[in-house]
């Protein structure tokens, strides 16, 4: 996979103010060493196959709006005729928040996944776009901010399963698809499709 050479909506400067709340493995670690720019430890993470600490960190790095409509592009492209109902209408309730981040549409991201049992990677996405923004309490209640890191979580957690979920064999090549996406969304892009 080549290097990547911008991820103009990543607004920090260096790759270490990104990591400080994710679990990295102690490779990905050591990748922070030279205290690189957030596009050269990504580069440095692709290069060395450390596929699930990209996609924790792209998933961080991103704005929560980016990143939910990362983890929906990648679980749009698993879609099968096989896939549950409640996953459908888990991933339009994500999507929607996307399209229009309003409280209703937040609301009724939680709702579906939690129809889903948090089954799949449709239920994170959905939880992605609850944590994006607003209170997790009931509505009525007295608010709770979610931790920052809540959503970058859940995208993780999304972009992961939708690598695994069919013919789990070819996960790197999602995965390196996946990241490409991800980049594509973080330059500006609508990302594209998975076309397996």
């Amino acid at each position: 996979m080549a290097g990547f050479d911008a991820l103009k909506k990543v607004a920090v400067a260096k790759a270490a103010a990104v990591c400080r709340d994710i679990e990295l493995d102690p490779e990905a670690v050591k990748c922070l060493e030279s205290d690189p720019a957030p596009v050269e430890y990504l580069n440095a993470l692709l290069e060395r196959q450390l596929y699930p600490d990209a996609v924790r960190f792209l998933a961080r790095a991103l704005p929560k709006r980016e990143a939910t409509w990362w983890a929906c592009i990648c679980t749009r492209g698993m879609i099968t005729q096989d896939t549950p109902p409640a996953s459908l209408k888990a991933l339009e309730a994500a999507e929607q928040w996307v399209y229009k981040p309003i409280e209703a549409n937040r609301r009724s991201a939680e709702a579906a996944a939690q129809a889903t049992a948090f089954d799949g990677p449709a239920a994170w996405a959905a939880m992605a776009a609850f944590w994006g923004d607003g209170s997790m309490a009931p509505e009525n209640s007295p608010p709770i901010t979610a931790p920052e890191n809540l959503t970058a979580k859940a995208v993780a957690g999304a972009v992961m399963l939708a690598a695994v979920l069919s013919e789990p064999e070819r996960a790197q090549e999602k995965y390196r698809y996946f990241l490409e996406q991800g980049v594509d969304i973080a330059n500006g892009g609508n990302g594209r499709p998975w076309q397996g």
